[in-house]
């Protein structure tokens, strides 16, 4: 790092502050200067004698693609310095990072500049409660610009000055900071990391049983609260999860929670604020392929807002998930409930819904401004029309289970207003959105508690052939089953039968012969004394939770068991017989498959994949699909596997050996065991690649054909996001 000729030697050190939920801070004579803003740093900086920075200095990088996290999130320290503060923000920055945040910070605050909800609504302007949204957008924004709320101050010459502090990035792209009026210098990293702190709750010791029915809270609060996480839920709808605006890190939690993210296969985005959207594109980069229910409109503001944050296409962050586009006035129907969504009332467009299972009914409101003389003022104003009017003055509180936010107005319901409404409705009511300090005392409302420990119970009456359905969930939820025809489902619950195992009970034997074939409902295992491979660390030793399954090899190969397998928890697994499973394969490809799959662990893959700083950190059924497209094959030193400016039909992972990444002459990294190379992007597209990769020595490696690496990523696309940005970086 080179030093600036303008610092003088005799000028003090400055120490500069780690915040808690990463990013730096220091403090000069302009005020608190901070670099980075991950997630809910404002919590961190809103309690200092100086409050939180009005100055932020954006790094080279802002987005984790591994973890799906911004260290650019700048939105609620904006809200807080002008609504709050009544100032500017100040964001240092590159040029093209300009741009990029102008379209996040419109599309967060301001909402969609254009917008068309006719196809949205199922009989178009004519559907009852259609609003003019660009009235009532209008109305929220007031005169404010995003002038009005930041400045950028953009590096010219890589230098940028604040009366008499200069900040200067350097080669390395961090930072050195000169305030000559306190004669001190300030040496900054530029590459920003992250921290989430959230209160975990109390863990289960067993894995979380889903109910027919039940809410958990995964966050109460609001964006400014430090105590408590920000709000979100979670909905269990026969057995099954559903997130509704999941906070930062609810994956994390909820494995640490005990609850398997495998059974949480969806999610409801109302809105595209930070509090929202944040941890809904986490949660897309964190397992499997997931379904996402929202409007045109609010996805594409979502997508917009992502595409601007990551740089990654529009066209290739939609093929991350599955969109099922929300129609106003028709059920959509989830996990088997039925689903109503109507627009709020809010500065930007945001969904609140409706639900109703087995004699049960919910509703949320989402962030809305519900109060009737608003509404009322809002008619006189021309904002709503009388249709759009009628249908707010109709919320639906006749609801058994009502959760309703409550924040400050105009953006928010009061929480007074909350209070005005009859008894009945407020002990039906529990509201989110809302810190603790600000809930009344002696109130007949309820505040949303975190914690799956807290999860809450509606009664409910079991639906009709409850076991039945139970065990096609397993059906559809097996990857090697997904693809199965329909008519297979007869079979399949003729065949099946459910058996339960204690913790520590040994379900299979080494040694012994096979006779079923074994999928998890619940519960946990893991699998012991596999000889080929060394287990040497927790992420090498196999183990399998729910929807995975085990105990095929032997059945296909006719061989002796190879391993053991024991109830790390409770189990309930379904159960096939030998016969019957063969039988039920047969004239699929799942016979070949296993057959292959079982021959090829025996060169070692579950070692090589545990050991892969790409595949260490996926799941035992994400493993076990790579493994079936993976082949070993046998190359000499100086083989060039794929060449620059030439188009790859191959990606490789290397079980021993070293082959070398060139960009023309230029070494960038040396790659070893159970690394992965082959640029996805290109592969996908059949574009040339970008780098030449050459075995250094003789080599044994596992290919993977174009097409099947398409597949894979196409169904894990925290798998594909993490190998699309692994060279040159």
């Amino acid at each position: 790092m080179t030093i600036l000729k303008t610092i003088s030697t005799d000028k003090k050190q400055g120490v500069y502050q780690s915040l808690p939920r990463g990013g730096y801070l220091i403090e000069t004579s302009v005020g608190y200067m901070q670099v980075g803003s991950p997630p809910e740093t404002i919590k961190d900086t809103m309690r200092f004698e100086r409050s939180t920075p009005q100055i932020f200095i954006l790094p080279k990088h802002f987005f984790d693609v591994h973890k799906g996290i911004s260290v650019a999130e700048l939105e609620f320290p904006i809200y807080y310095n002008h609504f709050l503060r009544q100032k500017k923000t100040y964001i240092v920055c590159a040029p093209e990072q300009r741009e990029q945040l102008i379209i996040v910070l419109r599309e967060s605050i301001f909402g969609p500049e254009k917008i068309n909800l006719h196809s949205e609504y199922i009989n178009g302007e004519a559907t009852r409660g259609y609003p003019n949204m660009k009235a009532e957008m209008e109305y929220f924004r007031g005169d404010r610009t995003l002038h009005n709320l930041v400045q950028f101050v953009i590096f010219k010459d890589n230098i940028v000055k604040f009366n008499k502090v200069t900040i200067t990035k350097t080669k390395n792209d961090d930072f050195l900071i000169d305030d000559e009026d306190w004669n001190t210098t300030f040496k900054l990293p530029g590459e920003v990391g992250f921290r989430i702190i959230q209160d975990t709750g109390k863990a289960p010791s067993e894995p979380y049983k889903p109910p027919l029915i039940g809410i958990t809270c995964l966050g109460p609060s609001h964006g400014f609260d430090v105590e408590d996480n920000t709000s979100g839920f979670l909905l269990w709808i026969h057995r099954n999860g559903v997130m509704v605006d999941p906070p930062v890190n609810s994956t994390e939690w909820l494995t640490e929670s005990n609850v398997n993210p495998t059974l949480i296969n969806s999610i409801i985005l109302t809105h595209t604020h930070a509090d929202h959207d944040a941890g809904t594109f986490q949660k897309i980069l964190e397992g499997n392929r997931i379904t996402i229910y929202s409007t045109e409109t609010v996805m594409h503001s979502f997508i917009k807002k992502y595409n601007a944050l990551t740089q990654i296409p529009i066209k290739e962050l939609y093929s991350l998930f599955d969109f099922v586009p929300i129609i106003i006035g028709r059920v959509t129907i989830i996990n088997t409930a039925e689903f109503n969504f109507f627009y709020a009332l809010h500065s930007i467009p945001s969904l609140g819904f409706s639900f109703n299972y087995q004699k049960q009914s919910f509703v949320y409101s989402s962030d809305h401004l519900n109060d009737t003389s608003k509404f009322k003022e809002l008619l006189e104003l021309g904002v709503l029309n009388k249709s759009r009017y009628e249908d707010l003055m109709n919320f639906p509180w006749y609801s058994n289970i009502i959760y309703h936010e409550a924040g400050i107005p105009p953006l928010h319901t009061r929480i007074e207003y909350l209070q005005t409404l009859p008894k009945e409705i407020q002990k039906k009511m529990t509201v989110y959105h809302l810190a603790r300090r600000d809930m009344p005392e002696n109130t007949d409302l309820t505040l949303a508690t975190f914690g799956i420990e807290n999860t809450y119970y509606p009664p409910i009456d079991p639906p009709k052939n409850e076991e039945t359905l139970e065990i096609l969930d397993v059906l559809s939820n097996v990857d090697i089953f997904r693809n199965f025809p329909i008519s297979k489902a007869k079979d399949f619950l003729n065949i099946t039968e459910k058996e339960n195992f204690t913790k520590n009970t040994a379900i299979i034997k080494k040694g012994t012969i096979g006779d079923k074939f074994y999928m998890i409902m619940r519960g946990n295992v893991r699998v012991e004394g596999i000889e080929q491979e060394t287990l040497t660390n927790e992420n090498n030793i196999r183990k399998f939770s729910s929807y995975e399954y085990f105990g095929e090899a032997s059945l296909i190969s006719g061989e002796v068991r190879s391993a053991g397998v024991i109830a790390e928890t409770d189990v309930t697994a379904l159960t096939i017989k030998k016969n019957s499973f063969l039988n039920f394969i047969q004239g699929s490809e799942l016979n070949e498959r296993f057959s292959y799959l079982a021959k090829l662990r025996t060169t070692g893959t579950w070692n090589v994949l545990s050991r892969s700083r790409f595949f260490r950190s996926i799941s035992s059924a994400q493993r076990t699909q790579i493994e079936l497209i993976m082949k070993l094959e046998q190359y000499p030193a100086e083989h060039v596997f794929i060449e620059k400016n030439k188009i790859a039909d191959m990606a490789y992972i290397i079980k021993t050996g070293a082959v070398e990444v060139l960009d023309d002459e230029d070494s960038l990294e040396v790659l070893s065991q159970g690394d992965f190379f082959g640029e996805i992007f290109m592969l996908q597209k059949e574009a040339p690649s970008s780098f030449t990769f050459k075995s250094l020595t003789d080599v044994n490696i596992y290919t993977i054909e174009r097409k099947d690496l398409i597949q894979y990523i196409k169904n894990n696309p925290g798998v594909y996001m993490r190998l699309n940005h692994i060279y040159g970086e």
